[in-house]
């Protein structure tokens, strides 16, 4: 990670506040292949004109009324189930303990300038970021009595992800969402980049268009994300370079084979491979050797704030991978070291986040994530 090229995210929303509007939707056949990418590529000009076009050709529909959407997606055996609106960015935090909408890793302000250009050109929100937040038996009562409605909508995608989405509009009804989510602080699970545009596309031309931006709030007391690792390869760091480290650092380090290695795996054990050798790393604990982890503290804050800068040699290159077999794969063909990394709990990057910290660059990966296409909202809206 190019660190002077990352920076904090500015503060956003001062209440959690999800406002009503009229969805865009591709046609079925149009959502999770290379139909749903063609919608939003170069010249991103031309993709208002492009989706008029496939509206009069029945192939995108247009909701007739402003609606919050409760939408309910499956993808291998994980069914999610999350509000879809507007995040209001309008009243903006005064302090971080105001902060509603919590980020826990860095962005790149060139990447956030770009994402803010593209939506202008294109007009539209292709896809909301995702927020996680734990939610209130109210809320969920609620989304229970939308469930026994018929859905708006229901079918099966291109990549076999099957979707069911209810319009939400009696006044009552977003009263009660209001009301729930007044007090909420939601965590940012996929999306950083894009909030940081809505912010910047907010401050540069506020008004109806750019006061929100698209945003699912996903309750993971109810329909939870899984949260999965993201593994590294460290381009030229051999296991002998490693074990010095973990001597520096105060760190347990212990060789072992392929079997007990990956078997080794554990929310405060690293396992190390260079495709021939096999160690597991354990960081040091009590006051005695330093920050233990725990609660407050990940093993991948560790790893990039103790282990990694105690190395021999820097790094040459990092690699993130996010399936074991891939980075075992990869340093199979490259000469480094494979970290396989346990994955956050995800209580624990809420505390993280809310003490406004910031994980290393490609800390999390919350799965499964919607197919684009399915809720996409129109800045020509308003």
């Amino acid at each position: 990670m190019d660190v002077g090229a990352v920076v904090t995210p500015p503060h956003g929303a001062g209440s959690l506040q999800l406002v009503p509007f009229r969805g865009l939707t591709l046609a079925p056949r149009r959502i999770g292949g290379l139909a749903s990418v063609r919608a939003f590529t170069r010249p991103y000009r031309g993709v208002p004109d492009r989706l008029d076009r496939w509206e009069r050709r029945g192939q995108l529909t247009h909701d007739d009324r402003p609606a919050v959407y409760l939408h309910e997606y499956t993808a291998g055996g994980i069914t999610v189930r999350g509000l879809v609106g507007g995040l209001d960015l309008s009243c903006r935090a005064r302090s971080r303990e105001e902060v509603a909408v919590l980020p826990h890793e860095g962005i790149h302000p060139a990447q956030v300038d770009e994402l803010a250009a593209r939506m202008v050109e294109m007009q539209i929100n292709p896809a909301p970021i995702l927020l996680v937040h734990r939610g209130s038996a109210d809320t969920r009562e609620l989304l229970g009595e939308v469930q026994a409605r018929p859905p708006q909508l229901a079918f099966v995608d291109r990549a076999q992800q099957q979707h069911r989405i209810w319009a939400l509009r009696a006044e009552e009804e977003l009263a009660r969402i209001d009301a729930a989510l007044r007090d909420t602080r939601a965590l940012i699970a996929d999306g950083h980049h894009r909030y940081a545009a809505y912010l910047r596309l907010q401050e540069l031309q506020p008004g109806p268009a750019t006061d929100s931006g698209l945003a699912m709030l996903v309750d993971q007391d109810d329909t939870p994300l899984f949260l999965g690792a993201i593994h590294r390869l460290l381009g030229g760091v051999t296991i002998t370079g490693l074990q010095e480290a973990a001597q520096r650092v105060g760190a347990s380090f212990e060789a072992t084979d392929s079997r007990r290695g990956v078997a080794a795996l554990a929310p405060d054990t690293v396992v190390a491979s260079d495709g021939t050798r096999w160690a597991t790393l354990r960081p040091a604990r009590g006051p005695a050797r330093g920050p233990a982890i725990g609660p407050d503290r990940a093993v991948v804050e560790w790893l990039h704030q103790d282990l990694v800068p105690a190395l021999p040699r820097p790094p040459t290159s990092t690699s993130y991978l996010h399936a074991v077999d891939e980075a075992l794969a990869a340093v199979r063909r490259r000469r480094g070291v494979a970290l396989l990394m346990p994955a956050p709990d995800v209580s624990q990057v809420l505390g993280i986040a809310a003490a406004d910290r910031l994980l290393p660059e490609k800390a999390t990966s919350f799965q499964p994530k919607p197919s684009v296409g399915v809720l996409i909202r129109s800045l020509r809206d308003g």
